[in-house]
C-alpha cells in the first residue's frame, strides 16, 4: 500500500534539499531559508568580488544612461514632429511648447534652414531619431556585455574560492553534511547569485534609471499630467505586492512538491533491482502518482497568480493612460498643450508602470540570491582544518605509536572511546576487531587527526600528533579503506595520488608489491587505461588492489588497514592479503579486521567493546584465554 502522501512529501522535499531526517550529525543543519539573514552583510561580501572590476562597472553605468537616456531622448523626438504636422494642416492653431519641445524644434529647425519643407523637417528628425536609437543600441550591447565579464569573473572566484576552502575543511564537516547539500553550493547557489549579477542587478538599477528618467521627461513636459500618472502607483505597487505574494507562496510550495518528485525518481532509481526483486512497481507507481498529483495542484496555482500579474497590470496600466489622456485632451483645449507633447506624454505614461513593475518582479530573485550567497559565505567562513605552519623543523618519523587515556566522542555528550591506551613499535602490526559500532574506525581517524580527543594523548615517536602540521602528519600516514575510491583518469595517475612526485618506475614498482601488475598489464592501455565512474570498468577487487599500490608507493612508514577485504570473495582476498603483507613490511600497521582470519599474525589484537579495549593480546593468547574474542574466533558469537 502507498505511504502518506505528507510523509511522502516529507521524506523526499527533505531529501532533495538535502535535509537529514535524523536530523543530521554536529553540525548539520536544515534546508536553507528562501530570504537572507542580514542582507546588508551578504551584499557588501558580494560586491567585495564585483568591486574588483570597478572600472568595468563604471563603464556598465554610463552605457545604461546612455540606453536609458536615449530612448526617452528618441521617445520625444516624436513630439516636435506630430506638432509640425499639425500645424501644416491647421496653420491658424495656437500651441503651448513644452521646454523640451522647444529644444527640440530648435535643433531640427536649425538643420533644415529656415527655408525647409515640412517634408525636409520630417527627414531631418527621423534621421535624428534613427541616430539617437543606434547609439541606445550600442550602448544596450556595450552594458550587456560589460556586465557579463563581471558576473561570470565573479563567480569563477566564487567558485573557486569555495572549492579551495573545501580543501581546508575538516572530515566532521562533511560527515555532519549530506553531499547533495554541498554540491547545492556550486549549483544551485552559485547560479542564483550569477543571474542576480548578470541579470537581475541590472534590471533593478536600469528601472531605477529609467523611472527617474521618464519622471524627469514627464515634469519637463506637464507638471499636471505627471501628477495624474503619479497618483497611480500606490495601485501599481498593492496590486503588485498582493499578487507577489500569493505568486511567492505557490511557488515555494511548487519548488517543494517538485522537489519531492525529483527525490522519488533519484531514490526509486538507484533502486530498481530492490523494487524488481520485491516486485513492488505497483506500489511505486502509487506512490509516484501522489506525489506528481501533488505537483501538477501547485504548479497550476503558482503558473495562474504568476501568468496574471502581467495581464492585471496591464489593464491597470491603460486606465492610467486613459484617464491621463483625457485630462491631456482637456489641458489641449484649456491651455494649448500641443498634441505632440501628449503623444509623447502617453507614451511616456503608458511606460511608467513597467519600471516598478520589472523591479518588484526581480525582488524575489535578488533575495533567493542572497538567500545562496549567505550559503555560500557562510561556508566560506566555517573553521578550516589545517593548522598555521609551526615552522619547527619537520623530524624523520619512525613509526612509534602511542595513545594514552584516549576519550571520544562525534556529539558532545556522548563519547565513542574510553580510556584507550595501546602501543605499536615500529613494524608492529596491531589489529583491532569488534561489533559495528565499537570504536575502531574512530581510533584511526584521530591517529590521523581527522579528529582531536577530547582526553588523552596520542604521540608518534614521543612527539604529541597536535605537534606536527597535519599535511606533515599525513605525509607519514598511508590509509587503504574499505570503501576505495578512484579518480577520473588514468591507473597511472591513480595511483601516483599516493605520492606526486613517484616517478613511473616507482608505480610499477607499488603495484608489484600490492599485487596489482598483472592485471593492469592485462588492461587495454596498461598503465595508461583510463579508469571510469569511479572504477566501474574494474572489479572490486582490483579497485582494492590499485588503493593498496597507492599506499605502497606513498612510503608512509604508518600504514592503516581499515577493512580492506571485507567486500571481496575469499579468493580475491587472499590475493590482496598477499599485496598488504608486502607493503606492511618495515611499516607500523594499524589493521580493521571484519574477517578474523586476517588479523591471526598480528603482533597484537585489541578487542574492543562499547569505546573500551576488552581483551588485548597476540592470537594465541586471546583464544587460551577463551573470552570474547575465542567466541568470535569459534563462531559463538558472531561480529555484526
Amino acid at each position: 500500500m502507498a505511504r502518506n502522501l505528507e510523509k511522502l512529501n516529507e521524506q523526499y522535499t527533505a531529501k532533495s534539499h538535502g535535509t537529514s531526517l535524523r536530523g543530521g550529525g554536529p553540525g548539520g543543519h536544515r534546508g536553507a531559508k528562501g530570504k537572507p539573514k542580514n542582507a546588508g552583510k551578504t551584499i557588501k561580501r558580494i560586491l567585495s568580488y564585483v568591486g574588483e572590476y570597478k572600472i568595468l562597472l563604471l563603464f556598465v553605468l554610463v552605457a545604461m544612461i546612455f540606453s536609458t537616456v536615449t530612448s526617452l531622448i528618441g521617445s520625444y523626438m516624436l513630439a516636435p514632429i506630430i506638432t509640425r504636422i499639425t500645424l501644416e494642416i491647421k496653420p491658424d492653431a495656437e500651441f503651448s511648447l513644452s521646454a523640451m519641445e522647444r529644444v527640440a524644434d530648435k535643433i531640427i529647425s536649425k538643420i533644415v534652414g529656415s527655408d525647409g519643407t515640412v517634408t525636409e523637417y520630417i527627414i531631418i528628425a527621423l534621421a535624428i531619431l534613427l541616430t539617437i536609437y543606434l547609439i541606445g543600441v550600442a550602448s544596450t550591447y556595450i552594458q550587456s556585455r560589460l556586465m557579463l565579464a563581471v558576473s561570470q569573473n565573479s563567480v569563477e572566484k566564487i567558485r573557486n574560492d569555495l572549492f579551495s576552502k573545501l580543501q581546508k575543511l575538516p572530515v566532521s564537516y562533511f560527515d555532519s553534511r549530506p553531499t547533495g547539500e554541498i554540491m547545492s553550493r556550486f549549483t544551485n547557489d552559485v547560479d542564483n547569485i550569477d543571474v542576480m549579477l548578470n541579470n537581475s542587478l541590472v534590471s533593478v538599477f536600469s528601472g531605477a534609471v529609467t523611472l527617474i528618467g521618464t519622471l524627469t521627461f514627464m515634469l519637463t513636459t506637464n507638471w499636471i499630467l505627471t501628477l495624474v500618472t503619479v497618483a497611480f502607483v500606490p495601485l501599481f505597487t498593492k496590486l503588485a505586492g498582493l499578487i507577489g505574494k500569493a505568486s511567492s507562496k505557490y511557488y515555494g510550495s511548487q519548488q517543494a512538491a517538485l522537489g519531492a518528485v525529483n527525490g522519488y525518481i533519484e531514490e526509486t532509481v538507484n533502486g530498481q533491482k530492490v523494487i524488481k526483486v520485491f516486485n513492488h512497481e505497483k506500489d511505486c507507481n502509487e506512490e509516484f502518482e501522489l506525489l506528481n498529483g501533488q505537483l501538477r495542484e501547485r504548479q497550476f496555482k503558482a503558473q495562474f497568480y504568476g501568468g496574471i500579474m502581467g495581464p492585471i497590470m496591464g489593464n491597470t496600466s491603460q486606465i492610467s493612460y486613459g484617464v491621463t489622456v483625457g485630462v491631456g485632451g482637456i489641458l489641449m483645449v484649456l491651455t494649448g498643450f500641443t498634441p505632440g507633447a501628449l503623444t509623447v506624454f502617453a507614451g511616456y505614461s503608458r511606460h511608467f508602470s513597467m519600471p516598478i513593475n520589472n523591479i518588484s518582479m526581480q525582488m524575489s530573485t535578488v533575495f533567493a540570491a542572497l538567500a545562496g550567497a549567505e550559503r555560500v559565505f557562510n561556508v566560506l567562513d566555517s573553521k578550516s582544518e589545517y593548522d598555521e605552519e609551526t615552522g619547527k623543523e619537520k623530524p624523520e618519523i619512525k613509526g612509534n605509536v602511542e595513545l594514552k587515556d584516549v576519550d571520544f566522542g562525534y556529539v558532545e555528550g556522548k563519547r565513542v572511546l574510553h580510556g584507550i591506551s595501546l602501543y605499536a613499535n615500529v613494524g608492529q602490526k596491531i589489529a583491532f576487531v569488534g561489533s559495528t559500532g565499537a570504536g575502531k574506525t574512530t581510533i584511526t581517524n584521530l591517529l590521523n587527526r581527522f579528529y582531536d580527543t577530547e582526553n588523552g594523548t596520542i604521540t608518534i615517536d614521543g612527539v604529541p600528533i597536535r605537534d606536527y602540521d597535519k599535511d606533515f602528519l599525513r605525509e607519514n600516514i598511508a590509509m587503504v579503506l574499505q570503501d576505495t575510491h578512484l579518480f577520473t583518469g588514468s591507473v597511472r595517475e591513480n595511483i601516483r595520488y599516493g605520492r606526486l612526485d613517484a616517478t613511473d618506475d616507482e608505480i610499477v614498482e607499488a603495484a608489484k608489491i600490492a599485487g596489482a601488475h598483472s592485471f593492469i598489464m592485462r588492461l587495454e592501455n596498461g598503465y595508461d587505461t583510463v579508469i571510469e565512474g569511479d572504477g566501474a570498468n574494474l572489479s572490486q577487487g582490483q579497485r582494492q588492489l590499485l588503493n593498496i599500490a597507492r599506499a605502497a608507493v606513498s612510503k608512509a612508514p604508518i600504514l592503516v588497514l581499515d577493512e580492506a577485504t571485507s567486500s571481496v570473495d575469499t579468493r580475491t582476498e587472499r590475493h590482496i592479503e598477499h599485496g598488504m603483507d608486502r607493503i606492511m613490511k618495515n611499516r607500523t600497521t594499524f589493521v580493521i579486521a571484519h574477517r578474523l582470519s586476517t588479523v591471526r599474525n598480528a603482533d597484537a589484537i585489541m578487542v574492543l567493546e562499547q569505546g573500551k579495549i576488552i581483551e588485548r593480546g597476540n592470537h594465541d593468547d586471546l583464544i587460551a584465554q577463551k573470552g570474547t574474542y575465542y567466541k568470535l574466533y569459534t563462531g559463538a558469537i558472531e561480529l555484526d
